[in-house]
């Protein structure tokens, strides 16, 4: 294994730079579950057939069929506008909580426990999903320095404390001030998604938009997430916090997703600049997995000439064929302990 951390001149220019925002929607799940299969063998579901997958038949026929939609986000919209009060609406909201909280990660090591042992603390991951895997994946990946996580449409995980401004685990109390983490809220009207009005959700947009704002943030993956056109007011977060592609005409995108080049780029034509952008299918073909812990120091090395970042130009792609978390953490390992001493031997980098 590369450690990547060959040269003082290197590690006092390029080190610690070059933050990455890792951008995370249903499809980053659903290949995460295809990949290494959820604990019990639950299935993560889209806006498309999640009815069918949480099993909602039954509220569905319920309603008017003018109601109806294939797609769920519509479908709970037109519900929340007939009657936001309604019992259908509360059984709704309750089912998908009950069958989201239910799930859990193999024993093994999944996609989640590759992504957040490959980013450090100046990067974050930013999710939109329902399900715990993010959060459960940061929590027993704890031997290492993490990434930060925001959880921007709540999480079945996540609970927060008005009392406290404090978000922890779902349904606990926290010790000093005895106050509950309530659970987050999951389901918005498709035309009513305004996050500022919800506490919790407006700190985890508050933090996305810091630091895709900031910049030193040259790198951001979308995994799994089409920026679809029911959420406009995501899309106009996303864009009003990243600026014009002129004002990022050097940041790399970098897409892992099943969607057609050509349409992912229609989608993204705001955030990205000429050919400042790599797609792929596959996690493992991604920046994440080519050079982890070491994304930034190899984008600084690819798209700014000028940096002295010859020690990072080979990528070092990680294994996937770890039997169990301990031998993941074991070929992190050396590459924390870079790290680790770099800080030792630079305390006053930037």
């Amino acid at each position: 294994m590369k450690l990547q951390f060959d040269r003082e001149d290197v590690i006092n220019r390029v080190y610690d730079r070059g933050g990455h925002v890792v951008i995370l929607g249903a499809g980053a799940s659903i290949a995460a579950a295809l990949w290494n299969p959820e604990k019990g063998g639950k299935r993560l579901p889209s806006m498309l057939n999640l009815v069918e997958l949480v099993g909602l038949e039954d509220l569905v026929e319920s309603v008017g069929a003018s109601l109806r939609s294939d797609n769920f986000e519509q479908l709970y919209s037109n519900l929340h506008s007939d009657n936001s009060n309604s019992d259908v609406i509360h059984e709704i909201e309750a089912r998908i909580h009950s069958y989201f909280a239910g799930m859990e990660l193999p024993d093994t090591p999944t996609i989640y426990d590759y992504l957040v042992c490959s980013l450090r603390p100046k990067d974050l991951i930013a999710t939109f999903n329902w399900d715990p895997f993010l959060y459960q994946a940061w929590c027993r990946n704890k031997h290492f320095e993490r990434p930060h996580v925001s959880f921007l449409h709540g999480n079945v995980a996540i609970g927060y404390s008005k009392e406290d401004k404090r978000c922890g685990p779902a349904g606990m109390y926290f010790k000093q001030s005895g106050s509950y983490a309530e659970p987050t809220k999951l389901l918005y009207p498709v035309a009513q998604k305004n996050y500022k009005q919800d506490e919790f959700i407006a700190i985890e947009w508050d933090r996305l938009t810091a630091w895709l704002h900031d910049a030193q943030t040259k790198r951001v993956t979308v995994f799994g997430y089409s920026a679809p056109n029911t959420d406009v007011e995501a899309v106009s977060l996303l864009r009003t916090a990243w600026g014009t592609v002129d004002e990022r005409n050097m940041e790399q995108f970098e897409f892992i997703n099943t969607t057609p080049e050509e349409i992912l780029l229609k989608q993204w034509e705001a955030f990205v600049h000429t050919h400042h952008y790599n797609c792929t299918n596959d996690f493992f073909s991604s920046s994440l997995a080519k050079f982890p812990r070491r994304t930034g120091e190899s984008y600084f090395h690819h798209y700014l000439p000028e940096s002295p970042a010859e020690a990072f130009s080979e990528s070092n792609p990680v294994p996937t064929d770890f039997e169990s978390l301990d031998a993941l953490w074991t070929w992190f390992a050396p590459l924390v302990a870079a790290e680790k001493n770099v800080t030792k031997l630079n305390p006053n980098r930037n």
